[in-house]
């Protein structure tokens, strides 16, 4: 392996490369790297890829790496997930070598429940791709109930946001000729019945949110020019989107329409009769969560009278659509410590995934004769990262996985009775060991007290190179999976890094839900920085305990986790000494008017408020670098076609960088929208080049 010296002066030299300027603006030089399929732009993107392929794989390690990620993502011995239970059929969608874009398929649920499945092909999408000319990426299946016979079958080109959506007939496995079809566009689409959708799509000008996303609800009927639909519910521009949805009320479809007026507030409205909407008495702030027994369940993110933020509550359907008035019934409320993150409905049951210090729990609740819900807890694997996948409504069944850093996934069934039966583990895909894992508890500047899972070699006396991975925002809290799926959409680096010798962490910074509602909110707008000392606390605890040391720490994170990757390498270069930064915000000055950015405004502010630019400004990492600072190289990773959070952040970034002289990695896929890679292929070429990068940066001398 090349020295770190070597690989970094062979992308440092891009700097003596002139830039190729189009549009510039005095604030911005680099603006014209937004114009996202730009001749030059694109150029420059290229430029950029060929120096950081040359740099990182000319080893044999790459290609070990390469050629055993892809071996590990692929392998026929998965778990075969439930996308779906429809009625008394499973449905899934399948991944490997041959089939990288995947197989939807389905099986009878009695063969699934019995752990032998008998498999039918229902799209094979990478056929229908290469049949149709398109690069087809699956997104979803929305099939009727209670017959499931006609589906909306939604594709997406590449892997964007944006989709195509086709009726497709379950029984003569074909698309229905002259059927329902939405052209491209950021589209939702509820069956209303067999001949009738609601549908919320791009109409036109005008017709989208400053988000980029629908405003105007129309119903459609089979026959009818999409154009003529009629209008049921419009919102405003500064909406996020209005969203039509149904859910299944045993036997019975109620037909919804949100209005999310910010990321964190929504209207939401049931329909009474046909196009005719009413409001239901969720509060803005509230999350719904399913109907179970005629009765809609909400997760309440502020109190709700005497009623605390954090639980789960529930009102009477019936009452609803009378127009009367009634009073929230208490479900559920977690205890300290403690934080609901699943909440899923069966036609008698309700399941509660909860975190408690971040390790999962799930409780099952059933209603006895007083109309009380009684919460039995099921016994899982402890210490567990919990996921609810598809549900039996009229079995009362859940699909659960339980995994941790050194556990393989198992899938197990989980009756209202709280009984588990196993149906499915993943083989073990390294020696677990060889590693121990640990919770610590780091303290934060402001002394909160913050979670981390730290993973290592045994008998590891360090301090040895870390990499740490976190997100800090939007409620998502962050939990330990396999180390083969660590970190996002880098199969098996931390997997690679332990083997090495190394230390992984997982840091549950605040901005998540790991401890409801108070821990998100206390890494809101203004309160931003609070997540990043949360991170360095966390850091700067693990050089104190001798694990590591400064300057031999990277920090890893996507999307918000990559503006947290880019305010870490900036703030703090005297900490980190590698920064993984994928689909990353970094420009907080201009983000709101980038896709779907002004969506995110009540997570961040609106940086075109003074007030709000003020906060905004001491953290936006392509404002904050400087000439003259050493800033750690990073290696930035995103797509071209990602919809979501613009490429413009990530190149400009870089093109900063370059003007410094600074070095830096970089690697933008063609397609894959915001989630990066289109397939497993893409994903094992980003995890050796990772591996490599951060051998060059950070490894052993």
């Amino acid at each position: 392996m090349p020295s770190p010296k070597t690989l970094l002066a062979s992308l440092a030299s891009l700097a003596a490369a002139p830039l190729l300027i189009a549009a510039t603006t005095a604030d911005d030089p680099y603006i014209w790297l937004e114009d996202i399929h730009g001749e030059k732009a694109l150029e420059k993107v290229e430029a950029w890829n060929a120096a950081t392929m040359k740099a990182l794989t000319g080893t044999p390690a790459f290609e070990t790496d390469r050629a055993r990620a892809k071996a590990i993502m692929d392998d026929p011995a998965q778990i075969a997930e439930p996308l779906e239970v429809m009625g008394d059929t499973v449905t899934n969608l399948w991944r490997d070598a041959e089939h990288p874009r995947g197989q939807w398929r389905q099986t009878s649920l009695a063969s699934y429940l019995a752990g032998k499945p008998d498999w039918k092909v229902l799209i094979d999408v990478d056929a229908l791709g290469k049949a149709e000319g398109k690069s087809w990426v699956w997104h979803n299946a929305d099939c009727l109930a209670p017959e499931y016979r006609r589906c909306l079958i939604a594709l997406s080109p590449g892997g964007t946001d944006a989709d195509v959506v086709r009726e497709w007939d379950r029984t003569t496995g074909t698309f229905v000729e002259g059927g329902f079809e939405v052209p491209l566009a950021k589209s939702n689409v509820a069956w209303e019945d067999i001949d009738t959708l609601l549908i919320g799509t791009d109409w036109g000008e005008g017709s989208m949110t400053d988000s980029g996303y629908s405003r105007v609800v129309r119903r459609w009927k089979r026959g009818q020019p999409l154009a003529e639909a009629t209008l049921v519910k419009e919102g405003e521009a500064s909406d996020i989107a209005v969203s039509p949805f149904t859910q299944m009320d045993g036997k019975t479809r109620r037909v919804f329409v949100d209005r999310g007026t910010s990321f964190y507030r929504d209207q939401l409205f049931i329909q009474q009769a046909p196009g005719k909407l009413v409001r239901t008495p969720l509060p803005e702030t509230a999350t719904q969560k399913g109907i179970v027994r005629g009765r809609l369940l909400a997760y309440l993110n502020e109190p709700l009278g005497q009623v605390s933020a954090g639980s789960v509550v529930s009102w009477s359907v019936a009452d609803m659509l009378a127009g009367r008035d009634s009073a929230p019934q208490v479900v559920f409320t977690p205890a300290k410590g403690q934080s609901v993150t699943e909440v899923r409905t069966t036609d008698n049951a309700i399941w509660i995934h909860l975190l408690d210090d971040v390790a999962g729990k799930l409780v099952v609740l059933n209603q006895g004769a007083n109309g009380a819900w009684t919460p039995s807890e099921v016994a899982l694997p402890d210490n567990a990262t919990l996921a609810i996948g598809a549900t039996a409504d009229e079995r009362d069944v859940a699909f659960v996985t339980a995994e941790s850093f050194l556990q393989p996934p198992t899938l197990y069934a989980v009756s209202a009775d709280a009984k588990v039966t196993a149906l499915q583990s993943l083989p073990a895909k390294f020696d677990a060991d060889q590693f121990t894992v640990e919770q610590a508890f780091a303290t934060s500047k402001d002394g909160t007290k913050v979670p981390y899972f730290l993973a290592r070699k045994k008998g590891s006396t360090g301090p040895v190179p870390l990499l740490m991975h976190a997100y800090g925002g939007f409620r998502a809290a962050q939990t330990p999976t396999y180390l083969t799926t660590q970190p996002y959409r880098a199969g098996p680096l931390a997997l690679y890094w332990l083997e090495d010798g190394e230390a992984y962490v997982l840091a549950n910074i605040r901005g998540g839900d790991e401890y409801g509602p108070a821990w998100h909110d206390a890494a809101l707008r203004e309160k931003r920085q609070n997540a990043y000392d949360d991170l360095y606390a966390v850091a700067e605890d693990l050089v104190s305990r001798g694990v590591t040391a400064k300057g031999k720490i990277a920090v890893s994170g996507r999307s918000n986790g990559g503006l947290l990757a880019g305010v870490a390498m900036t703030q703090r270069p005297d900490l980190f000494g590698a920064a993984i930064i994928g689909s990353p915000l970094l420009d907080m000055k201009r983000y709101n008017q980038l896709l779907a950015g002004a969506s995110w405004m009540a997570e961040y502010g609106n940086p075109d408020v003074p007030e709000d630019w003020a906060f905004i400004s001491k953290y936006s990492p392509y404002q904050a670098l400087k000439q003259g600072v050493s800033y750690p190289a990073p290696f930035f990773y995103l797509s071209t076609e990602d919809d979501r959070v613009h490429p413009g952040h990530a190149r400009k970034m870089a093109a900063r960088l370059e003007e410094y002289g600074q070095p830096f990695y970089y690697h933008e896929y063609r397609e894959g929208g915001h989630s990066v890679g289109a397939d497993h292929a893409e994903d094992a070429v980003r995890a050796a080049l990772l591996h490599a990068y951060l051998k060059a940066t950070i490894g052993a001398e």
